[in-house]
């Protein structure tokens, strides 16, 4: 395996995965290219004391292109140097209805990774946010690293020798952390240094407390932020909850594992996909033993270029893409239909889904910020779990972040980091039933020491279920009412599972 190659699966493996929800019904299309396409000539729109210009927000993975307000925030890198190197947080406002009543408490979106940008991230689960939008502003800041607010993103490098040792992890942190450290302090990108870059953005835009709602690891940065500003929070939504009390890392394997459980044991309960197909976990089993004694030369179609192409599948090939795919049902409901094709020979799918899936998410992650953030708030109490050693994972991903954390800077974490929120902040704590990251029982587990909160597990959803059936009336209530345990959640039982495809045609009816 390249050296990019694996940087980017390491990569899938962290990401928040927000893409195969496709949403649409957004605007037009932003230009190809442009993160933020601001006019020049139109007269600033103030909100607070920031300037901010008309914009659009360009759409990712089909989803459509949002028009917005985009301006910036100067603050100082290190806070104990406020006359050294800035940073420009790159900040969109998405305005609520002018027709409506506007409340002056505005929502908060954090982007998920750690690694994905706000302003990226929104455009796909942005029609989640239309009841919200009716009353509230949507505010929406690059953290750190991340975007256009002094991006940590290295490339990888494809002229390596095939190596997926630790070492060789190691080598390309290193490449990474001196190309970035040319103009950025690595030790003041990790989440401590977001939420103190919230609350500047807050207080600029004038606004007394503010609504977060977090998604993946932006769950992380909406507890911590509430532990630090309890007077500035008025709620906070958790959107596939990472718990303050984990360590990135030490849980993927062992919830992939559960994941993949249900998921294909939904196979077992539809006689014509048991009969089509068999037990896909025994399959995929036999697969992974056979891609690690002897990886096959697959030609297939590039889904980019239309070209003809060779590579070898590897077992790392389709673990990333089997968790990566597991994140969303729809997505998942085609893996059992691919182990299949490749139980007999037939690799191609695989082998195009994965290199399909590796080039769509590369750039969509802001590797140097990640490992800030992990490196900074993780590695010490991440451990392998010999249990786990002959999971689809393995403990791979494990001697990886200790590699690369070995070499990277590291900034200071707060000695309470990793305690339990404990607040009487209203919360509502949203996971799916299937979601092989952010599993519900990490949900339940945070909810226990948040006396106005309440978790809802969605069934049959995976990763990212802010957008699933009536959840986007239940958040803008929430909103409104600011009390999560009188929602009505009775609308969430319509919510159905995604049956896995058994031939090419699609769904059996």
């Amino acid at each position: 395996m390249s050296r990019k190659t694996r940087i980017v699966v390491i990569v899938l493996f962290l990401a928040a995965f927000f893409g195969y929800r496709h949403y649409s019904g957004h605007k037009k299309e932003a230009p190809a290219g442009k993160t933020v396409s601001a006019a020049q000539d139109v007269a600033p729109r103030k909100l607070g004391s920031l300037a901010f210009k008309p914009c659009t927000l360009p759409s990712q993975f089909g989803a459509g292109s949002i028009e917005a307000q985009c301006g910036t925030l100067q603050v100082a890198e290190n806070p104990a140097l406020p006359a050294g190197r800035k940073i420009a947080l790159n900040i969109a406002w998405v305005p609520a209805d002018e027709k409506g009543d506007h409340a002056p408490d505005p929502v908060f979106m954090l982007a998920g990774g750690p690694g994905q940008a706000a302003t990226e991230s929104y455009p796909a689960v942005a029609p989640a946010f239309g009841e919200a939008l009716k009353k509230r502003d949507v505010i929406l800041v690059d953290q750190r690293g991340t975007g256009d607010s002094h991006p940590l993103a290295c490339k990888g490098d494809d002229t390596d020798a095939a190596d997926d040792s630790a070492q060789a992890a190691r080598a390309a942190a290193e490449k990474c952390r001196d190309a970035l450290a040319k103009d950025a302090d690595l030790r003041f990108y990790a989440t401590t240094d977001a939420i103190r870059d919230l609350d500047s953005v807050r207080k600029a835009i004038g606004a007394d407390k503010i609504n977060l709602i977090g998604i993946s690891y932006g769950t992380r940065v909406a507890q911590q932020y509430a532990m630090r500003y309890p007077a500035r929070t008025r709620t906070i939504t958790l959107d596939s909850v990472a718990p303050n009390a984990i360590y990135l890392g030490n849980d993927f394997a062992r919830n992939l594992e559960s994941a993949l459980d249900l998921q294909f044991g939904r196979c077992g309960k539809i006689p014509s996909c048991a009969k089509a197909l068999g037990d896909p976990r025994q399959r995929l089993d036999a697969l992974m033993a056979k891609l690690k004694a002897e990886p096959p030369l697959v030609t297939y179609r590039d889904a980019n270029t239309g070209e003809q192409k060779q590579e070898k599948l590897l077992p790392a090939h389709v673990a990333g893409l089997a968790r990566m795919y597991a994140y969303a049902p729809v997505a998942a409901s085609l893996l059992p239909l691919q182990i299949n094709e490749a139980s007999q020979g037939r690799y191609e799918g695989l082998m195009a889904l994965s290199e399909l899936l590796t080039r769509g998410l590369a750039d969509q992650m802001a590797y140097g910020m990640q490992l800030s953030v992990i490196c900074t708030e993780d590695v010490d109490g991440v451990r392998g779990d010999p249990s786990m050693s002959t999971s689809l994972l393995g403990n791979s991903l494990v001697d990886t972040l200790i590699a690369q954390c070995a070499a990277w800077p590291k900034g200071v974490r707060p000695a309470d980091f990793h305690r339990p929120l404990a607040t009487p902040v209203p919360a509502l704590l949203i996971s799916g039933e299937l979601d092989p990251v952010t599993p519900p029982s990490y949900a339940d587990s945070v909810v226990k020491t948040l006396r106005n909160g309440r978790a809802l597990t969605l069934r049959g959803q995976g990763h990212n279920v802010i957008g699933a059936g009536c959840m986007p009336k239940l958040f803008a209530q929430f909103l409104e009412t600011a009390d999560a345990k009188a929602l009505d959640a009775k609308c969430l039982d319509k919510l159905a599972y995604t049956p896995p495809f058994t031939d090419f045609n699609g769904w059996d009816p």
